[in-house]
């Protein structure tokens, strides 16, 4: 099942909104990301990601996804992101047309939080960009670049040739936004959440897999990038879809 499917369609299908949701263990889904990210600020994953990225590198030929730029490059790069965007474009859509006298009108809530959590998701990652300043492995000495290697929340060497813009992981973002896909359907359609949810995860790894073979970003840059896009998603999902049972009156 592709992407595409999992979006607008799968959701205009799914039935009346549940008058409770699932039960859902928000201390674990939201303790658990926010625990990790404590421990990568703590302990500095940088030994790691040069081990992984060197095993897609070679002195004096590159590394090696470089040399596979047409399947890279063409269909993880540009294919899959662009159905990831025609995700989106349909949630926009379907949201506009639920603000009108139309059948989406009773999706407007699962409609706006698709379009919300898809949105931050993505749009959050160019800032964070800006902000930290971190750069490629490519543009590294290490691996035949000239720029020194620094840690997330050590001070920037000054750049030789310009500003790093490599954390977190831009592409990544892309396929982990598709996580919002599994909150917006896990209390209507669970089976099709679970698709949804394996989905997002394979296609962000897929992502991240195919950046690092290129030395576009170390391993770590894309795991920010999921936990990220899991916490924006389980915080919207909280604030906007969970419909939790009253507790009884004591």
């Amino acid at each position: 099942m592709s992407a595409t499917e999992l979006s607008l369609p799968a959701v205009a299908a799914a039935g009346p909104l549940p008058a409770l949701s699932q039960p859902f263990d928000f201390r674990l889904a939201l303790g658990i990301p926010l625990a990790a990210m404590a421990f990568l600020l703590l302990f500095d994953p940088s030994s790691l990601d040069f081990a992984i990225s060197r095993w897609f590198y070679a002195p004096g030929e590159g590394f090696i996804g470089r040399h596979y730029g047409s399947f890279l490059e063409n269909f993880l790069h540009d294919r899959a992101k662009q159905a990831v965007i025609v995700v989106g474009v349909l949630a926009i859509a379907g949201f506009l047309l639920s603000l009108l006298p139309t059948v989406f009108r009773r999706w407007r809530r699962v409609l706006g939080y698709v379009v919300l959590a898809m949105g931050l998701s993505t749009s959050l990652v160019n800032p964070l960009k800006t902000l930290t300043g971190m750069h490629c492995p490519w543009s590294l000495k290490e691996f035949g670049g000239r720029e020194v290697h620094t840690a997330l929340l050590e001070e920037r060497a000054p750049p030789v040739v310009r500003a790093g813009r490599c954390w977190p992981g831009g592409h990544a973002s892309a396929g982990f936004s598709l996580l919002a896909l599994f909150f917006a359907l896990r209390d209507r359609r669970p089976r099709l959440a679970r698709i949804a949810l394996w989905t997002a995860l394979g296609l962000g790894a897929a992502f991240s897999v195919g950046r690092v073979m290129q030395g576009a970003h170390f391993l770590s840059h894309n795991l920010w990038t999921l936990l990220l896009d899991w916490t924006i998603c389980t915080l919207g999902y909280r604030l906007i879809l969970y419909r939790p049972e009253a507790s009884a009156p004591a």
